[in-house]
């Protein structure tokens, strides 16, 4: 009663709401920008299960808008190291940690376990894979995204409404649109805009004032300006999502998406000499990969510097996304220059990984 009071002394919600609040089940996917204010405020709020799936780990770069991480954060998983954080603000709830990467594999059984689906992501693929996994299960997805100083913030699939692919319907090429780690966001931003998604999934569990369904909300940070786009269903597009249901533990569902880069992880490589590993972030970027011959050649200067390049090897090129690795790849590919990968983690994540394998490579002489 003490915890809840304010919410309980409202009329609108009382303790039948609060009751449907910590009844709910709701499914965090990424524990970044978005993430981090979507799960303070359900677990404050009393959300009765909170599952949160992110693979990534706390960088520093993090900390200026994740701010649910501290310094002794660093490092550690980022859904790990939330839930350990959202258990001290939260003791009476159940709070489930994926760290893991979703996948065409496991979003299915995932989703099929929660109420609500919380998109937190900050890529297209995932984007995507979220929005079809949550039509082919039939949960309402909150939506949220966030470019430099502009976010929007919507709900999919709910009461037969639009979906993320009534509004785009094709994923955009692989390296057409750049992440915040490659442009900037301005702090505060996922701040406001994980808040009115935080605000969204209560009004869905409360079945409270007007669902932002068929509804796109626009808002800019420099101009305090917020507008609404109406979103319209398109039967047919759903309609192949659903059709390809059977195929969605097989493959990735890839309607007008491009998939000839070639993308290669980690953990399914053998650290040797014989690769050229090709850092193209620019040269101040943190962290440094220090147990692995690295050439570093950043994106801006990769064409002048072509002689760099080891035409003898395999290139396994990567940045702190995978963004502008993909990019380099493109440039190669246009030069004529082939054996090239683009490493689907960052430097964070494969420093981890050479941490926890002992991979050290001698240096080439």
């Amino acid at each position: 009663m003490n915890r809840y009071n304010r919410h309980i002394i409202l009329s609108e919600i009382g303790q039948e709401g609060q009751d449907k609040i910590s009844k709910a089940k709701v499914l965090v996917i990424g524990a970044g920008g978005l993430g981090c204010p979507v799960l303070q405020y359900l677990t404050a709020a009393g959300v009765g299960t909170i599952g949160i799936i992110d693979f990534d780990t706390v960088e520093l770069s993090n900390l200026q808008r994740q701010v649910l991480f501290g310094t002794s954060s660093i490092g550690k998983n980022k859904a790990i190291a939330a839930k350990e954080r959202l258990e001290d603000l939260n003791t009476d709830i159940s709070i489930v940690a994926y760290p893991e990467i979703l996948t065409y594999q496991n979003a299915i059984a995932l989703f099929n376990q929660y109420d609500i689906i919380v998109d937190g992501s900050d890529n297209f693929e995932t984007r995507y894979l979220v929005n079809d996994a949550c039509i082919i299960t039939n949960k309402p997805l909150v939506f949220g995204a966030i470019y430099k100083f502009e976010g929007q913030v919507s709900v999919f699939n709910y009461q037969n409404g639009p979906s993320y692919r009534c509004l785009f319907p094709d994923p955009p090429q692989k390296d057409a649109v750049p992440n915040c780690s490659d442009i900037g966001v301005l702090g505060v931003l996922p701040g406001i805009i994980g808040s009115m998604q935080a605000n969204e999934v209560l009004k869905l569990i409360l079945d409270l004032g007007n669902v932002l369904s068929g509804k796109l909300l626009c808002y800019n940070a420099l101009t305090s300006a917020t507008s609404t786009l109406k979103i319209k269903p398109n039967i047919i597009t759903i309609q192949k999502v659903l059709d390809q249901k059977d195929r969605f533990n097989e493959q990735q569902i890839n309607i007008g998406c491009s998939n000839d880069i070639h993308e290669i992880s980690i953990y399914d490589i053998q650290l040797e000499d014989h690769f050229q590993y090709i850092d193209v972030r620019e040269r101040h970027e943190e962290p440094k990969v220090i147990t692995l011959n690295i050439t570093s050649i950043p994106l801006s200067e990769l064409e002048d510097h072509i002689e760099t390049i080891d035409l003898t090897k395999k290139k396994l090129i990567f940045c702190q996304s995978g963004m502008r690795s993909k990019k380099a790849l493109n440039l190669l590919k246009d030069l004529n220059i082939d054996d090239c990968y683009s490493l689907i983690e960052g430097a964070t994540e494969i420093n981890n990984y050479l941490k926890e394998h002992h991979k050290i490579l001698s240096d080439e002489r």
